[in-house]
């Protein structure tokens, strides 16, 4: 029985990767964002809305290198979603923050996310959403010890 329930969690999870990837991509890559990737909308979301971010902190974020993220953000700029400034306070730093078209294209994925959620959750009971917070967890947390 363990066997079976383990290659069904197993497949359940190969499927919901690769589910979640493509299903996100069809919907936040729509005609107004047609000029960036799944992969940018991410980016963006760690860049965020509040204050500029700086290079370091969002590399950080999103477990990449600062030559990687330096790529990306290049394209970014290019496309006009984002703008990078150095420090006032220290000129090796650099900073990124959205343009107006970059906050419209964090709002829309975010949104996206929102309906999601909102979809997983509806239907379960509050201790059944503890139960999905603490299988989730510890997945997460299997997956940052093992990069």
């Amino acid at each position: 029985m363990e066997k079976n329930t383990n290659r069904l969690l197993n497949e359940l999870l190969i499927n919901l990767f690769t589910n979640v990837m493509d299903a996100e991509a069809k919907a936040v890559i729509t005609e107004e964002f047609k000029d960036i990737t799944n992969n940018d909308l991410h980016i963006v979301e760690a860049i965020g809305i509040e204050n500029p971010r700086k290079m370091s902190d969002i590399a950080k974020k999103l477990n990449v290198t600062a030559g990687t993220l330096t790529t990306n953000i290049n394209s970014l700029e290019e496309k006009g979603y984002l703008v990078r400034e150095r420090s006032t306070q220290d000129k090796r730093v650099v900073c990124v923050i959205l343009t107006e078209k970059g906050r419209k294209a964090f709002f829309h994925h975010r949104d996206y996310h929102k309906r999601m959620i909102r979809a997983i959750v509806k239907d379960l009971r509050e201790d059944e959403r503890e139960i999905l917070v603490r299988c989730l967890r510890t997945l997460n947390h299997f997956l940052e010890q093992d990069s």
